[in-house]
């Protein structure tokens, strides 16, 4: 753990989709950094994800107990509770829980991920060997439903308490994947990016006048379990990424834009390498 962390004591946070991973590792680092933090997450069984790492598929099935104990010894307080994003009411329950637990929420980190690899192509697995299904209503309802969906509920709901209790301060932060021209293979996940790059960016233009800023987070290929060999022989090769990232390295990033050295920081998409 880094020994140079921003004080966010008094601050509440919400980091979505937290039993493992980019998610846990940023609850991790928020709660060393005195925030108090609710962690949610959703157990997926991950027939889905035939082809990837036994390690990440056993990660995406797990409840929070792992990230819980990591982090108990931590100033800052966390909870952990199991929740759809894909499901409209969620949202005000999450926020309802925050505040019962530790007070208002201001910092709001949409992590959670509904992934799933399908394919405009008639191929049943990619060029790094997964599974992949074609592009259908169930993928993209799976993935739309939490990743843009969800995550423009959940900054609606922030914003609607922020607004309503007459707050100056607050952090929304994104976390993306693909780029502007597609997501090869991954074709309904790399839109439902991109829509949350957008409502992320408009979110910091409409909510600026209250103290609100809000990113995005592009991470590079971070092992969060699912780097097998050709992935990482794939990125030697390649001339466009540099680095496969840990995920306590993109969680220092993502703490630090909750921090007031960020204050100028926003509608940005910040693309670490």
């Amino acid at each position: 753990m880094p020994t140079n962390l921003p004080d966010l004591s008094g601050h509440v946070a919400i980091v979505t989709g937290a039993n493992h991973g980019i998610g846990a590792a940023t609850a991790s680092i928020l709660t060393a950094s005195g925030a108090d933090v609710l962690i949610t997450y959703l157990r997926l069984e991950d027939e889905r994800a035939e082809g990837t790492p036994d390690g990440y598929r056993r990660a995406r099935a797990q409840g929070a107990d792992n990230v819980m104990s990591h982090i108990e010894m931590h100033p800052g307080r966390a909870s952990a509770v199991e929740a759809n994003l894909a499901d409209g009411a969620t949202p005000g329950i999450l926020f309802d829980q925050a505040e019962d637990r530790f007070g208002p929420v201001d910092i709001l980190i949409n992590n959670a991920s509904g992934w799933v690899p399908d394919t405009f192509k008639g191929i049943q697995t990619d060029r790094l060997e997964r599974v992949v299904q074609p592009v259908s209503a169930a993928s993209m309802d799976s993935v739309w439903g939490v990743d843009a969906r969800g995550g423009a509920l959940m900054i609606a709901e922030f914003a609607r308490r922020h607004r309503e209790r007459g707050s100056n301060w607050g952090r929304i932060v994104g976390l993306s994947s693909g780029g502007p021209n597609g997501f090869p293979e991954e074709v309904s996940y790399g839109a439902a990016k991109a829509a949350l790059e957008n409502l992320t960016m408009s979110a910091a233009y409409e909510l600026a006048d209250l103290g609100i800023s809000a990113n995005i987070v592009h991470p590079p290929i971070t092992d969060t379990g699912w780097v097998t060999p050709a992935i990482a022989e794939e990125v030697a090769r390649s001339e466009d990424m540099f680095h496969i990232a840990t995920p306590e390295e993109v969680a220092q990033v993502i703490c630090w834009l909750c921090s007031d050295a960020a204050a100028l920081i926003t509608g940005n998409v910040l693309r670490l390498r």
